[in-house]
C-alpha cells in the first residue's frame, strides 16, 4: 500500500439512496455527533441548513457528499474505517432519509497496522462552506 486509505466509504445501495435524496433536497452532508438521540448514527442534512463547528472533523466525501464527525466521537473512532449503509426502519433523528422508511448506519472495521501508517491527517471545521 502506498496511498492513504479512505476513512469513510458508502455501499452501493446507500449511494443510490443518497443520489435520490440529493435530487429532492439539493447538496447534503453527513454528520455523526456521538450524542444521544441516534448520535452514534450518521445523520444526513441539507448542506446549507447544518452549521458545522471548528471541532467537527472532516473524514472525506462519499458519493459527492462530505462526512463529518464530532471531535469527541472521532477520538473513539480514529482507528476505524467507516462504511455508510442503510437498513429498514426509522431512526430517532431528523435525518433526511427518515421518510423513506430506512436509516443510515455505520459499519466499521479497525484499520490494519499498514493502513494506519498511510492515513492522511484529518482536518477540523467546515471544509464545504455550509454557513448560509
Amino acid at each position: 500500500m502506498s496511498t492513504a486509505p479512505s476513512r469513510v466509504d458508502i455501499t452501493d445501495v446507500a449511494a443510490a439512496l443518497l443520489v435520490r435524496l440529493m435530487e429532492q433536497h439539493g447538496p447534503l452532508l453527513f454528520h455523526q455527533s456521538g450524542g444521544c438521540c441516534d448520535g452514534s448514527s450518521p445523520m444526513c442534512f441539507p448542506r446549507n441548513e447544518f452549521r458545522l463547528s471548528d471541532r467537527d472533523v472532516y473524514l472525506g466525501d462519499v458519493a459527492g457528499t462530505p462526512f463529518y464527525m464530532g471531535a469527541n466521537q472521532f477520538e473513539y473512532w480514529a482507528h476505524t474505517h467507516l462504511t455508510i449503509d442503510i437498513v429498514k426502519g426509522r431512526g430517532g433523528g431528523f435525518s433526511v432519509e427518515a421518510p423513506e422508511g430506512v436509516r443510515f448506519l455505520i459499519r466499521s472495521r479497525v484499520f490494519s497496522d499498514e493502513e494506519l501508517t498511510f492515513l492522511a491527517p484529518v482536518t477540523y471545521g467546515d471544509q464545504h462552506n455550509t454557513a448560509p
